[in-house]
């Protein structure tokens, strides 16, 4: 222990390297060193402790390259598949040293067998070291000491998903050597953008050390979003500005450094719930080599197959202790060693089956659950997988939070016309009470979004009614069809000038809705300067100007009036603690006036009745009361908060809307009107309690209850 490559002096004082790996059924172990000529050197590793084989290897340096050769049975038809012929990765390599690659060499079975249905069944003898990458010896006793996490509570977060190389691909303030990397990442010009938004974290799309897929190569094309993961504890070595034996390492820590010191926190998009290496058709990288029937889920009627609830041809076996254990090392390795803040996984029902059915009691929940570095870092649950059952919105234990599809979902139809009535709309505006106000969870358990990294982005979503995936080479079947579009009647980008400018609306529109709810909010990269992928909802082979952000956007007058609005409203949020409850609504009055810290109006000023919420309607507003909350003035002297009043009309025509008169309020300053293109100021209007003021067609006003 521990398991890995961990470079020590010996009990001599000699320092060297350490080597261990676990598996539970080889029959031998090899460690291969290569030189920088590629020349190997293979030591058996003759020590064998609790299935952990491991030995001592004196004069083994920090940047040394090395892999694995498993020896066993062949006999994929009970699910073993060991394969001394291929190299194989570290699970637990710190670094990785060169690209994936998938010629017929490193796969474990002979691909070109003439009898397709049991090629997998064949062994392949040929070598593979030549065509893999190598894991590295990195050592680091970095102890963070100099580092100031900034712990953002969950209530206060705005998280901004990002990818770490489109990103920062054709930002033009980064030098040209730095784009596309960790350090472009921490350089002043991305941190900058960051900063003057007003996010509080990053969620970077997967770093861990990825492959690509062989279906992809064989187009011409690469995975770019990074869910193919073969290196849990690597970062990605082609997002290095610095290089591959180990530089990597020390560059991503200088990154999640620069970030901190500018107040944001790290999130990590990790995969756990499946590898690189697929299905039985799939290459032997590492885990299929070292111990396939102790690593992966195999059916129980056909042990040559995978269990697949992932979409990818295969999945982790997570019950078992040392898969449980690889992933907690991992986990923990990122927040104690790589100073990350938190993750969101990836397909988490997967994660959270215990034999079959997704189980809240699972041992990896219950593991999460009681660590005491994992327990107190942020936790978000994609909370389905495809298997059947998979489906777990809301369902998920506390300390978690879940990406809520049905926020996402009621907030699209609701600007595009298709919700039936504004029962759902309500409970996703508020929180999502009917999902997460269960066992003391709080409305930051509801990530809000309405776009993503998978799917149309915010521009492609108002301009758009069917994907356009024709670059991925799939024949446009690829990606979901359920976009809940609407492409305001031209397919794709126009010269309208009409169309163009309900385009911009729309985007405000759904933007301002996202960051007044209650939940934490998240945003795409991009999206706050209208970005587009021209129309591509699965971009995640797109390593081209298709995926990364086009930096000259915020220089014409609609994507800088996004921008400005977003941080305008960004600045409102963070100013507000009304905007961003701890706790959920209870709609009881509230002492000393009586008034209800959530009300819900009708255009005719009525609180809304039963009969309103099931109504077909396009229009609502809700009265968000600040009076019961505690906040400080410009002198920092103590007070209550604002109170304001959203109206959301998503019908076409201006719509009169009578202001509550008191005891809501004496009279309302008009802070955000999204049916304005000038969005730098507010516009500060002031209007009388009991007026009518009109709503404009496929508009949100916020205004703010005048004392």
């Amino acid at each position: 222990m521990p398991l890995g490559a961990r470079y020590r002096s010996g009990p001599d004082g000699v320092a060297g390297t350490n080597f261990a790996l676990w598996s539970g059924g080889a029959e031998a172990v090899e460690v291969c060193l290569f030189d920088d000529d590629g020349a190997e050197t293979r030591l058996p590793l003759t020590e064998l402790t609790h299935e952990v084989w491991h030995g001592f290897v004196p004069g083994v340096a920090p940047g040394q390259r090395y892999g694995y050769r498993v020896h066993g049975r062949w006999d994929p038809w009970t699910g073993a598949r060991w394969n001394p012929a291929k190299l194989l990765l570290d699970p637990y390599a710190r670094a990785v040293d060169g690209e994936f690659s998938l010629p017929a060499e490193v796969y474990g079975h002979v691909r070109d067998w003439p009898q397709q249905h049991v090629a997998d069944t064949v062994r392949d003898e040929r070598d593979s070291a030549p065509y893999v990458p190598k894991g590295v010896v990195v050592h680091d006793d970095d102890d963070w000491s100099d580092d100031r996490r900034p712990k953002t509570p969950w209530a206060d977060s705005v998280i901004y998903e990002l990818h770490v190389r489109g990103f920062t691909r054709r930002c033009p303030g980064i030098p040209e050597p730095l784009r596309g990397t960790y350090a472009g990442l921490a350089h002043p010009a991305a941190i900058g953008h960051l900063t003057a938004l007003g996010v509080t974290a990053v969620e970077l799309l997967p770093v861990h050390q990825f492959a690509h897929e062989d279906h992809l190569l064989r187009r011409g094309l690469k995975n770019y979003w990074g869910y193919n993961s073969i290196g849990y504890f690597a970062p990605h070595a082609a997002y290095s500005a610095s290089g591959t034996r180990g530089q990597q390492v020390g560059e991503f820590k200088r990154m999640v450094r620069a970030l901190h010191a500018a107040g944001i926190e790290v999130i990590l998009d990790v995969v756990y719930n499946h590898t690189a290496e697929a299905d039985q058709r799939g290459p032997t990288l590492s885990l299929r080599g070292i111990d396939n029937r102790g690593y992966y889920r195999l059916p129980f009627s056909d042990a040559r197959r995978y269990a697949d609830y992932t979409g990818c041809g295969n999945t982790l076996h997570v019950v078992q202790p040392h898969v449980l254990r690889l992933i907690t090392d991992s986990l923990r390795y990122w927040v104690t060693e790589m100073g990350v803040d938190g993750f969101r996984f990836d397909l988490a029902a997967a994660l959270a089956r215990s034999m079959h059915d997704v189980d809240m009691l699972s041992p990896f929940l219950a593991v999460i659950a009681q660590d005491p570095v994992l327990r107190r870092v942020k936790l978000i649950a994609e909370p389905w997988d495809v298997g059947s059952g998979g489906y777990q919105v809301g369902a998920f234990p506390p300390l978690w939070a879940e990406w809520n599809d049905r926020y996402r979902d009621a907030v699209r139809d609701f600007w595009r016309g298709a919700l039936p009535d504004v029962r759902d709309l309500g409970y996703r505006l508020s929180g999502s009470s009917d999902l997460y106000a269960w066992g003391g969870r709080r409305p930051y358990a509801s990530i809000n979004f309405i776009t993503a990294h998978d799917g149309f982005t915010l521009r492609d979503l108002v301009s758009y009614a069917h994907k356009h995936n024709e670059a991925n080479g799939e024949g446009n079947r690829d990606g979901t069809h359920d976009n809940r579009s609407w492409n305001c009647g031209v397919e794709g980008e126009t010269d309208d000038p009409r169309v163009n400018a309900l385009r911009r609306r729309q985007q405000r529109n759904l933007l301002t809705t996202l960051l007044l709810s209650t939940g934490v909010p998240m945003l795409v990269a991009g999206d706050e300067m209208g970005r587009t992928q021209g129309g591509n909802n699965n971009a995640y082979c797109q390593d081209n100007a298709i995926s990364w952000l086009d930096w000259s956007l915020p220089g014409q007058p609609g994507p800088r009036s996004l921008l400005e609005l977003t941080r305008r409203l960004l600045a409102l949020r963070h100013a507000h603690p009304v905007l961003r409850r701890r706790a959920f609504f209870t709609g009881r009055p509230q002492a000393p006036d009586g008034l209800r810290d959530l009300a819900w109006f009708t255009p005719r000023g009525t609180e809304m009745t039963e009969h309103d919420w099931y109504a077909p309607s396009s229009s609502l507003a809700l009265y968000l009361s600040g009076r019961d909350i505690p906040g400080r003035d410009a002198r920092g002297a103590q007070v209550t908060d604002d109170s304001f009043l959203t109206v959301l009309h998503a019908g076409e025509q201006p719509l009169g809307f009578l202001l509550p008169g008191p005891p809501w309020a004496q009279s309302y300053e008009l802070i955000v009107d999204t049916s304005r293109e000038d969005q730098a100021r507010a516009p500060g209007t002031v209007h009388p309690g009991g007026a009518t003021i009109e709503a404009p067609g496929r508009s949100v006003l916020l205004l703010r209850v005048r004392s």
